[in-house]
């Protein structure tokens, strides 16, 4: 079984090094996510060369308030990678007050990468989803947007998919009747899987990297197929977005 996992904290398990270990072991393709721009090289240094592992820049809506002096280092490690993440806005109750700032902070970031020719981009959306789309739509030369974890109504959804965006979803969302409904709003041609581990969890146990392939036997069950077919699909999808990852970077590199 292709493991893969699209949004993970590898740095925030309780023992980041001996959890990256057994990911390699195991073979998961990893899309492991920042909080914050300081936190960018101790992360990537946990994967080792040749694996399966690519580290993404981030600056997380929940802290751009507090870190967004960190905006300098940011632009500094920008043209070092292909992916940004965790990025976006949150405007849940406890950060409600500091969107403006949140909305700042990622117009920076979204300018910067449609300047550097495009990333593939990790989004939080949490309480601000219209917010966010407002601004994909005025910044689409940034990249590709996978929107995280997107719990929206099927009309916003509906709006995500013809603005071109991707969608990675996990066991953790599909264990909540709002996040079947949203999964099954979604384009199946952009989904993703991932495990947005240690924070995603199953029945209070955090989700290792790759949640054991345990997002397949979710969607499968909602999607009433096979197991095999759901793991087929989203791994086709999976390469489909690295390739066109790689083709656009290659572009800008001949530029």
């Amino acid at each position: 079984m292709a493991l893969i996992d699209f949004h993970c904290h590898l740095d925030l398990y309780p023992d980041p090094a001996a959890t990256t270990r057994k990911a390699v072991e195991e073979g998961v393709y990893i899309l492991s996510v920042t909080t914050t721009p300081s936190a960018f090289s101790g992360t990537s240094a946990l994967a080792p060369a040749g694996s399966r592992i690519r580290t993404a820049l981030g600056l997380h809506p929940e802290l751009a308030a507090s870190r967004w002096h960190e905006l300098p280092l940011f632009h500094d490690l920008l043209p070092t990678v292909d992916y940004i993440g965790e990025v976006g806005l949150d405007g849940s109750p406890p950060h409600r007050d500091t969107l403006a700032t949140q909305a700042a902070v990622l117009h920076e970031i979204l300018d910067a990468c449609a300047a550097a020719g495009g990333r593939t981009i990790s989004l939080h959306s949490r309480g601000a989803a219209v917010m966010l789309l407002d601004m994909l739509e005025f910044e689409p030369l940034a990249g590709t947007f996978v929107l995280h974890w997107f719990s929206a109504k099927p009309a916003i959804i509906q709006r995500a998919a013809d603005l071109g965006c991707w969608f990675s979803v996990g066991s953790a969302m599909m264990a909540s009747r709002s996040g079947r409904e949203a999964v099954n709003a979604m384009p199946i041609d952009r989904m993703l899987p991932e495990t947005d581990g240690p924070f995603g969890m199953t029945q209070g146990v955090p989700l290792a990297p790759g949640g054991a392939g345990s997002v397949y036997h979710d969607f499968a069950e909602l999607k009433g197929m096979s197991v095999k077919d759901a793991e087929r699909l989203m791994t086709g999808n999976f390469r489909r977005l690295v390739a066109r990852s790689s083709r656009e970077q290659a572009q800008v590199k001949d530029r």
